[in-house]
């Protein structure tokens, strides 16, 4: 029997991304229990793993010193639960430092570990372990290894709590629900770990530039008798030849109407695009960065860096006034929230993890909430004065 397989076929027209990891924990009842709770988990057999015989009985398992540990193959839908997400799910359920022991439970039998057949699941492991390890002075022991075996357990032992509700358990179910609701997670809601919680996205990718319903060129509007602005060289000539324009988001019944349905929610609705699908996360042709609602001009590529986040990354803004920062309490826990100043667009967050010769700040920010243009149409579309700092040397990448 192998859930990977039964999932990938059960992988249907309602588009669900379907994946399977093996997680041992303790006695096997108590574990599926825990991981049934979890949103968009759809299966779960309990079984014995990475053990030296085939085909053991729970009679072996306990008696005859077989090497395998009691396990959980679950089925989740990757849209819904990360595979990070479920990771730390996971680590909610068990202790990582204890050996041999989960609860009363003592043997190798009981050992905690995650098994994968998919190598491209091991940054995700490994992440999840690396947070792990930080909570902890004693060292995480749980195994890391590649499944060598998954033998699903006598039938008694499947779905035991749900056919025994007072059958034995070492596992606060508690826990999962404090956990589905602390990281935001809701069965049926599509989202993305974004700096350790769940933050919704839609389904949809970010347009191509050709097809962008923002890519026109209406630019910003000089006050009557105004000049049009000096070339900006520094931040702060910047700030003054911005401000010189009046930029402004248009009334919310035309943004509906010109803005796509991924852009209206990012902008509107406070959403998170999916990360690596927006063609500006790896884009680093030379040009600026304006505000898709107001167009505003926000970010220059010479201050735009990979920083392997999946979302477009700058150092700092064109101009400190040109974006607003708030704290944003959501999820429970405090990040700085980045919004437009013109439009009140919601474009990302800020953090303190970026490059340490540029300042050391990330604004990481949803492709969906900017447009880009290059620096071969900045004259034709009002932004030519903005052009020297487009052309200084760009941020190590």
């Amino acid at each position: 029997m192998d859930p990977a397989n039964d999932a990938e076929r059960r992988d249907d027209a309602r588009g669900a991304d379907l994946h399977t990891i093996y997680l041992a924990g303790g006695c096997f009842w108590g574990l599926e229990a825990f991981l049934r709770r979890l949103p968009g988990v759809r299966e779960t057999i309990v079984g014995y793993a990475n053990g030296s015989t085939e085909n053991p009985t729970y009679r072996d398992v306990c008696r005859w010193n077989t090497g395998h540990a009691e396990t959980v193959a679950v089925t989740y839908d990757r849209r819904i639960m990360p595979t990070e997400m479920l990771l730390d799910g996971f680590f909610e359920a068990i202790d990582p430092t204890s050996v041999n022991r989960q609860g009363n439970d003592c043997g190798t039998q009981y050992r905690s570990g995650i098994f994968w057949q998919d190598e491209t699941d091991l940054p995700a492991i490994e992440s999840a372990v690396r947070r792990q390890q930080a909570r902890y002075t004693d060292p995480v022991v749980t195994e890391v290894e590649p499944l060598d075996g998954f033998y699903p357990a006598e039938e008694y032992h499947q779905d035991y709590l749900t056919k025994n509700p007072g059958g034995y358990c070492h596992i606060d179910m508690r826990a999962a629900d404090a956990f589905v609701k602390r990281m935001g997670l809701a069965e049926g809601r599509a989202c993305v770990q974004y700096d350790g919680l769940c933050e919704a996205v839609d389904g949809g990718l970010h347009p191509a530039e050709s097809e962008h319903p923002s890519s026109r060129s209406d630019g910003a509007a000089m006050p009557a008798g105004a000049k049009e602005p000096a070339a900006a060289t520094t931040a702060e000539e910047a700030a003054a030849a911005i401000a010189s324009r009046v930029y402004a988001a248009p009334d919310d019944a035309e943004l509906r109407r010109s803005l796509s349905d991924q852009q209206y929610r990012v902008v509107r609705e406070n959403a998170t695009e999916r990360p690596f699908s927006s063609p500006y996360d790896r884009l680093f042709e030379p040009g600026i960065y304006v505000d898709v609602t107001s167009g505003e001009p926000l970010f220059a590529s010479s201050d735009k860096y990979d920083s392997g986040c999946g979302w477009p990354a700058f150092s700092r803004p064109i101009a400190s006034d040109v974006v607003a920062e708030r704290l944003d309490r959501s999820f429970g826990t405090l990040r700085t929230e980045v919004r437009s100043r013109a439009g009140d667009a919601h474009l990302g967050h800020v953090f303190t993890d970026g490059p340490a010769d540029a300042g050391g700040l990330r604004y990481c920010i949803n492709g969906a909430a900017l447009r880009f243009v290059p620096l071969a149409r900045m004259d034709e579309e009002g932004y030519g004065y903005l052009k020297p700092l487009v052309e200084q040397e760009p941020v190590m990448r």
